[in-house]
């Protein structure tokens, strides 16, 4: 049997089966479904933030003509109602622009998911630098420079000391929530 074979061998193992392999292979396959779903879902999403950026504006437009218009005093309260029903779904959008903002967020966190799973697999792969404590540290060194914001850093700072897992997600969780409304761009 050819002991390059890419797959997996777990079925029926031969003599240059190894678990390092297998676990190879997961981490390879886990960064690929990421991969696909976050690709799947790109080109809607794109879709959908650039329709309700157009739609918020044409809205915005439109409520600034109505107020505009000259009124009879028969359509004032039309009017009034009109520009009060503008200014709901206006809200409205604005929280949809929110929402997809914390999705385009995610995007690029699961995007650094997908490269740090191809880090750790190709060093798990390679039987000179998987036993090189340098080569882990590198690893973690790359993984941590693709974290962009502070709450990441800090999780990620504080696994690699010895904080438990999930622990340090959790308070990374709560440091989220409570920038989450601070950080958030309207249009």
């Amino acid at each position: 049997m050819d002991s390059k074979k890419k797959g997996s061998r777990a079925a029926m193992p031969d003599m240059d089966w190894s678990q390092v392999h297998e676990t190879v292979i997961m981490l390879e396959l886990s960064a690929v479904q990421i991969d696909a779903a976050l690709r799947d879902s790109g080109s809607s999403f794109d879709v959908l933030s650039h329709t309700f950026l157009a739609m918020a504006g044409y809205l915005r437009s439109q409520q600034e003509a109505l107020q505009s218009l000259p009124v009879m005093p028969e359509g004032v309260g039309m009017r009034s109602n009109l520009i009060s029903n503008g200014e709901q779904i206006l809200g409205m959008m604005q929280q949809t622009i929110i929402s997809f903002q914390f999705y385009d967020r995610l995007g690029q966190r699961l995007t650094h998911v997908c490269e740090g799973l191809e880090s750790l697999s190709g060093l798990v792969n390679d039987r000179e630098r998987i036993f090189d404590p340098s080569a882990w540290v590198e690893l973690q060194q790359k993984i941590k420079m693709h974290y962009s914001t502070k709450e990441e850093l800090a999780m990620f700072t504080a696994v690699m000391t010895g904080t438990p897992i999930s622990e340090a997600v959790a308070k990374f969780l709560a440091d989220t929530v409570e920038k989450s409304s601070e950080d958030v761009e309207l249009f």
